[in-house]
Protein backbone atom coordinates (compact mmCIF):
# COMPACT_ATOMS: atom_id res chain seq x y z
CA UNK A 1 0.00 0.00 0.00
CA UNK A 2 1.01 3.20 -1.02
CA UNK A 3 0.88 4.88 2.05
CA UNK A 4 1.29 8.86 0.45
CA UNK A 5 -1.97 8.13 -0.85
CA UNK A 6 -3.98 6.47 2.13
CA UNK A 7 -7.16 8.25 2.80
CA UNK A 8 -7.66 7.66 6.64
CA UNK A 9 -5.81 6.19 9.07
CA UNK A 10 -7.06 4.64 12.35
CA UNK A 11 -4.88 5.04 15.65
CA UNK A 12 -4.83 2.63 18.67
CA UNK A 13 -3.15 3.39 21.39
CA UNK A 14 -1.65 0.40 23.24
CA UNK A 15 0.90 -0.87 26.05
CA UNK A 16 2.38 -3.34 23.25
CA UNK A 17 2.28 -2.64 20.12
CA UNK A 18 3.71 -5.79 18.78
CA UNK A 19 1.64 -8.02 20.91
CA UNK A 20 -1.64 -6.32 20.04
CA UNK A 21 -0.86 -6.18 16.19
CA UNK A 22 -0.27 -9.38 16.39
CA UNK A 23 -3.96 -10.31 17.52
CA UNK A 24 -5.33 -7.94 15.13
CA UNK A 25 -3.11 -9.46 12.14
CA UNK A 26 -5.21 -12.50 12.97
CA UNK A 27 -8.54 -11.09 13.89
CA UNK A 28 -8.34 -8.76 10.60
CA UNK A 29 -6.65 -11.82 7.96
CA UNK A 30 -10.03 -12.55 6.68
CA UNK A 31 -10.43 -9.18 5.50
CA UNK A 32 -7.20 -8.75 3.67
CA UNK A 33 -5.30 -7.13 6.60
CA UNK A 34 -1.29 -7.85 7.21
CA UNK A 35 1.73 -6.88 8.74
CA UNK A 36 3.53 -4.80 5.79
CA UNK A 37 6.84 -5.21 4.24
CA UNK A 38 9.74 -3.22 5.65
CA UNK A 39 10.55 -0.49 3.20
CA UNK A 40 13.91 -0.65 0.90
CA UNK A 41 14.04 -4.79 1.03
CA UNK A 42 14.76 -4.87 4.10
CA UNK A 43 14.49 -8.58 5.66
CA UNK A 44 12.56 -7.57 8.35
CA UNK A 45 11.62 -4.44 10.57
CA UNK A 46 14.50 -5.08 12.93
CA UNK A 47 17.19 -4.76 9.93
CA UNK A 48 15.04 -1.48 8.97
CA UNK A 49 14.51 -0.01 12.52
CA UNK A 50 18.06 -0.99 12.99
CA UNK A 51 19.78 0.54 9.66
CA UNK A 52 17.88 4.10 10.79
CA UNK A 53 19.65 4.06 13.84
CA UNK A 54 16.26 3.48 15.63
CA UNK A 55 17.65 2.27 19.24
CA UNK A 56 15.76 -1.46 20.20
CA UNK A 57 14.64 -0.03 23.05
CA UNK A 58 12.04 1.93 20.58
CA UNK A 59 11.27 -0.93 17.99
CA UNK A 60 7.60 -1.42 19.48
CA UNK A 61 6.86 2.19 20.18
CA UNK A 62 4.75 1.49 17.18
CA UNK A 63 3.23 -1.17 14.31
CA UNK A 64 0.93 -1.63 11.79
CA UNK A 65 -2.00 -3.13 9.68
CA UNK A 66 -2.74 -2.91 5.95
CA UNK A 67 -5.26 -3.80 3.12
CA UNK A 68 -5.65 -2.53 -0.38
CA UNK A 69 -8.69 -0.05 -0.37
CA UNK A 70 -9.23 -0.18 3.56
CA UNK A 71 -8.13 2.19 6.29
CA UNK A 72 -4.62 1.92 7.86
CA UNK A 73 -4.69 0.50 11.10
CA UNK A 74 -1.38 2.18 13.24
CA UNK A 75 -0.79 0.94 16.85
CA UNK A 76 0.81 3.22 19.10
CA UNK A 77 2.76 2.43 22.35
CA UNK A 78 1.43 4.91 24.99
CA UNK A 79 2.63 4.80 28.98
CA UNK A 80 -0.91 4.46 30.56
CA UNK A 81 -3.59 1.63 30.30
CA UNK A 82 -7.04 2.19 28.50
CA UNK A 83 -9.18 3.61 30.89
CA UNK A 84 -13.05 4.24 30.43
CA UNK A 85 -15.19 3.85 27.26
CA UNK A 86 -13.64 3.79 24.14
CA UNK A 87 -14.76 6.75 22.13
CA UNK A 88 -14.17 5.27 18.44
CA UNK A 89 -14.13 1.28 17.84
CA UNK A 90 -13.77 -0.85 15.32
CA UNK A 91 -16.96 -3.07 14.19
CA UNK A 92 -16.35 -6.40 11.98
CA UNK A 93 -19.72 -6.55 10.17
CA UNK A 94 -19.86 -10.27 11.25
CA UNK A 95 -23.75 -10.34 10.76
CA UNK A 96 -24.41 -8.78 6.93
CA UNK A 97 -26.60 -6.65 8.38
CA UNK A 98 -30.58 -6.35 8.19
CA UNK A 99 -31.02 -7.73 4.73
CA UNK A 100 -29.66 -11.09 6.15
CA UNK A 101 -32.31 -13.04 8.29
CA UNK A 102 -31.58 -12.64 12.31
CA UNK A 103 -31.08 -16.56 12.91
CA UNK A 104 -28.15 -16.40 10.12
CA UNK A 105 -26.58 -13.22 11.34
CA UNK A 106 -26.69 -14.39 14.76
CA UNK A 107 -24.86 -17.99 13.61
CA UNK A 108 -22.31 -15.99 11.38
CA UNK A 109 -21.76 -13.46 14.50
CA UNK A 110 -21.51 -16.63 16.78
CA UNK A 111 -19.13 -18.18 14.83
CA UNK A 112 -16.83 -14.84 14.40
CA UNK A 113 -16.46 -14.49 17.95
CA UNK A 114 -15.60 -18.20 18.82
CA UNK A 115 -13.09 -17.26 16.61
CA UNK A 116 -11.80 -14.00 17.93
CA UNK A 117 -12.12 -15.59 21.91
CA UNK A 118 -9.66 -18.51 20.72
CA UNK A 119 -7.57 -15.68 19.57
CA UNK A 120 -7.24 -13.52 22.93
CA UNK A 121 -10.51 -11.37 22.58
CA UNK A 122 -12.74 -11.13 25.58
CA UNK A 123 -16.61 -11.56 24.64
CA UNK A 124 -19.16 -8.65 25.80
CA UNK A 125 -23.28 -8.55 25.35
CA UNK A 126 -25.09 -9.71 22.77
CA UNK A 127 -27.32 -7.17 21.34
CA UNK A 128 -30.02 -7.07 18.42
CA UNK A 129 -31.35 -3.38 17.18
CA UNK A 130 -33.40 -2.34 14.30
CA UNK A 131 -32.55 -6.17 12.29
CA UNK A 132 -29.13 -5.96 13.07
CA UNK A 133 -27.53 -8.25 15.65
CA UNK A 134 -23.77 -8.15 17.04
CA UNK A 135 -21.43 -8.71 20.25
CA UNK A 136 -19.36 -6.28 21.86
CA UNK A 137 -16.13 -7.75 22.54
CA UNK A 138 -12.29 -6.27 23.98
CA UNK A 139 -8.86 -7.00 22.03
CA UNK A 140 -6.36 -8.18 24.28
CA UNK A 141 -5.51 -5.09 25.62
CA UNK A 142 -9.19 -3.99 26.50
CA UNK A 143 -10.30 -1.73 23.51
CA UNK A 144 -13.79 -2.18 22.95
CA UNK A 145 -14.87 -3.78 19.36
CA UNK A 146 -17.96 -4.75 17.70
CA UNK A 147 -18.75 -8.07 15.55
Amino acid sequence: MDRSSAPVQVVVDCLDPASLVEFWAAALAPRGYALPAPPGGFADWPAFLAAQGVPEERWNDASALEAPGQPRIFFQRVPEPRSGKNRVHLDLLGGGGPSVPLDEQRARVAAEVRRLVALGATRGGEHTEMGVHWVTMQDPEGNEFCV
